[in-house]
């Protein structure tokens, strides 16, 4: 599948800032089961983009902009390939080993309540059977919450709730498959909706299986990404895989509009 991607993120200030300082974690990057075919990153100010890697090896572009500044404004447009694999990751460049994913963070801290149902679905089955309940279970559990996550919520709070983002259910999925024994990660991305060209920036999780590899599991579905899915970033949870985190110098308050469209091409 082609994918067409346009992905806009603006900040307004209601105080002139006078330095902005922006990791920006939007480019994916090519394996055998997604191909950029051409992307391209554009700001409305005077900026220095520099590219590197963060911790977790995702691609990164860092911004540095000198105000005074009213807002910015970031827009991403490009396109990938992508292709059917079972939620298998083929030729993705791994730098850490898998048990570094066992660690916790304090919005995907242990929970009691996770982990206990967690055992429930791994009972008398293999890791991989396990993990699929664990991911049909959490999209069965939860109404679909297309609002904007609160990023305060925890995965321990979020199990209480009626309904659920699709970033906090793939914190639950990686709380619960931490809980049995298996690796598990966050990954921030686009998801095309069927038959339509709109989207919002999206979230699934990975797991480790034992002579199998990094699955992916998107909970939001209740199934395994597959070529509608483009996947950029990792990390242990939605804050260190989150497509723009940074700092600013000056006073006041910001607003936050952001507004992706996802298409087959």
């Amino acid at each position: 599948m082609r994918l067409s991607i346009h992905h806009r993120t603006a900040y307004r200030f209601t105080a002139p800032q006078a330095r902005l300082v922006q990791m920006l974690r939007l480019t994916p990057q090519n394996s055998h089961d997604q191909t950029v075919a051409r992307w391209r990153i554009d700001v409305d100010c005077d900026a220095l983009l520099r590219e590197g890697r963060d911790g977790w090896g995702n691609a990164v572009t860092m911004l540095y902009a000198e105000g005074p500044l009213d807002g910015i404004e970031i827009a991403i447009t490009g396109e990938v390939l992508t292709s059917h694999s079972d939620g298998v990751l083929h030729g993705v460049h791994e730098t850490l080993p898998p048990p570094v994913f066992l660690r916790a963070t304090p919005a995907t801290a242990p929970d009691p309540a996770i982990a206990a149902w967690a055992a429930e679905m791994a009972s008398g089955v293999p890791m991989l059977t396990a993990l699929h309940r664990i991911n049909a279970g959490v999209h069965a559990r939860f109404a679909p919450d297309a609002g904007r996550p609160d990023p305060e919520l925890t995965a321990g709070k979020a199990w209480l709730r009626e309904s659920a983002t699709a970033r906090d259910a793939a914190q639950i999925f990686a709380v619960a498959a931490r809980s049995i024994g298996a690796p598990a990660r966050y990954v921030s991305g686009y998801r095309c909706l069927a038959r339509e060209a709109r989207a919002t920036p999206h979230g699934w999780a990975e797991a480790h299986v034992d002579g199998l590899g990094w699955v992916g599991f998107d909970p939001d579905t209740g199934l395994s990404p597959e070529e509608e899915h483009v996947r950029v970033a990792v990390a242990l949870d939605a804050v260190g895989a989150a497509p723009v985190a940074g700092s600013r110098l000056g006073e006041g308050d910001e607003r936050l509009d952001v507004e992706v469209r996802v298409s087959e091409a």
